[in-house]
């Protein structure tokens, strides 16, 4: 490779170009992994292949990069693959980065004017046979979920006509029906919105457009039993500034976070926008109705905590410095008057949340964290400055109290995003295993852990040994064998 990578935040320390395709079988345990646990954990997150064309890049801009570990009969077998999109293929042709800034079709190289973008590096779900690899301005890309081959793009047969897809769709655990939503649906900084579900044989049942209170990211979405809602963040998109050269987003700090609700199956006169000071409303982990009401729990931190969208003047938080507060929305959805009631749960800054996936929609009791808890030590001597999303520990939150029960990883390593896998299909929630990648930075390389989730502070039942380091990763899911019987 003649061109190096930058020797810049987006390509340091743990998130260094990993860029190595392949398999290991039966990973060497400390401990014992439980015997009832078989399915695979999939995760996804942004590897970029080739140096960026631009000089540097966003840390969104990476090309998908997919783990599966298998998990059997106390054995662990690991895979490494990346989504061979047509991006990929275009540049390992050329043996060079061709594509430019960050949702900017405006920087790319003449070559691939037309080819399609997608990056496939941010959520990997189960849906009809397949894994979908997703990123949210694109559609998403078919994967065998056994082998990883990559299928090609995936629009539903054509059902889908937006231009995007949502990274965070929900799945109906009882029906498998999926729901989703694109925004910017009619292509970049577009206030159009697309909301859809489709049964678990990938057929479309229901679709709806509406228009945004202003062209902002959606990130994630969350469902209860007759409802989908949108969180609206102020990170604001403008097609002029990318045609200059500029960002995509711009963080707005006098824009309103808005909870966007639609009635499933739904027209779009009865949509409801309910408007909440300016804050960012983060991953969620989960929602439920209850007597006309409707109840959103998820993370909503007071600033911007996207260094690389910063606001007009420049202005951005400090990388690893964000905090939030895990916060239950009430909207009252019998009166049309009403304004959505916030109640803080927590005040740890806690992010990337699970729940049992068979209970979302649904009332529940527990979520499944990950936290940057800034009590505990951290040896920068040893394990290299923190730059960029750090956290440092597991948690299962009691989402009745906001009580949680805490795993700190050590002072040399920080952690991904947690996965809950429960303990057999009859198990009653929260009753299984919290699964987890540790860098362990000092070592420069990775672990699995698996923690019993109802007793997350006496450590670990099992530690998978990675021999290699395992780059940050952004979402995944566990899914059980029984999932594709």
């Amino acid at each position: 490779m003649p061109t190096p990578f930058p020797k810049s935040p987006t390509f340091s320390t743990i998130d260094e170009p990993f860029r190595l395709e392949g398999s290991l079988c039966d990973l060497e345990v400390d401990g014992q992994i439980p015997a009832e646990l078989d399915g695979t954990f999939f995760r996804v997150g942004p590897d970029q292949a080739f140096p960026p064309k631009m000089g540097d890049a966003n840390p969104f801009n990476g090309d998908g990069f997919v783990t599966a570990f298998r998990i059997k009969d106390g054995h662990c077998d690991m895979q490494m693959q990346y989504v061979h999109t047509q991006r990929l293929l275009a540049e390992r042709k050329a043996r060079r980065g061709l594509f430019g800034d960050y949702r900017n079709a405006f920087t790319d190289d003449e070559s691939v004017k037309g080819l399609n973008r997608a990056v496939a590096n941010t959520n990997v779900i189960p849906h009809n046979g397949m894994i979908l690899a997703m990123k949210e301005d694109q559609p998403p890309y078919a994967m065998d979920p056994f082998t990883l081959e990559t299928k090609g793009l995936f629009t539903w047969d054509g059902q889908m006509t937006a231009t995007s897809f949502t990274a965070h769709p929900k799945i109906d655990f009882e029906t498998g029906d999926l729901y989703g939503y694109a925004y910017a649906a009619k292509g970049e900084a577009t206030d159009d919105i697309a909301i859809y579900s489709f049964d678990k044989h990938g057929r479309k049942t229901w679709e709806v457009w509406i228009k945004s209170p202003y062209p902002g990211m959606i990130h994630e979405c969350a469902i209860s039993e007759n409802y989908i809602v949108l969180p609206l963040m102020p990170q604001v998109m403008s097609l002029d500034r990318i045609r200059k050269g500029g960002i995509i987003f711009q963080w707005e700090p006098t824009y309103d976070q808005v909870y966007i609700v639609m009635p499933k199956g739904g027209d779009a006169k009865d949509v409801r926008f309910f408007h909440a000071p300016n804050a960012m409303p983060g991953h969620v982990v989960n929602a439920f109705d209850d007597g006309g009401k409707l109840y959103l729990d998820l993370p909503v931190a007071l600033d911007n905590v996207f260094w690389f969208f910063p606001d007009k003047d420049g202005k951005f938080p400090p990388p690893g410095s964000f905090g939030t507060e895990v916060t239950r929305w009430c909207f009252d959805m019998n009166d049309r008057n009403s304004k959505g009631v916030p109640n803080v749960m927590s005040t740890l800054a806690a992010e990337f949340p699970h729940c049992d996936d068979r209970y979302v929609g649904k009332p529940y009791k527990y979520g499944f964290m990950q936290a940057s808890d800034h009590t505990q030590p951290y040896d920068p001597q040893r394990a290299g400055p923190i730059m960029g999303f750090f956290f440092n520990t597991f948690l299962t939150m009691d989402m009745s109290t906001g009580k949680a029960d805490t795993w700190f990883c050590g002072d040399t390593s920080s952690t991904q995003e947690p996965v809950f896998a429960p303990k057999s299909p009859t198990a009653a929630e929260g009753e299984g295993y919290v699964l987890g990648v540790v860098n362990r930075r000092a070592e420069h390389r990775s672990d699995l852990v698996i923690l019993d989730a109802m007793n997350m502070a006496q450590g670990p039942v099992a530690t998978i040994k990675i021999p290699v380091r395992l780059k940050y990763a952004i979402h995944g899911n566990w899914v059980p064998s029984s999932a594709w019987a």
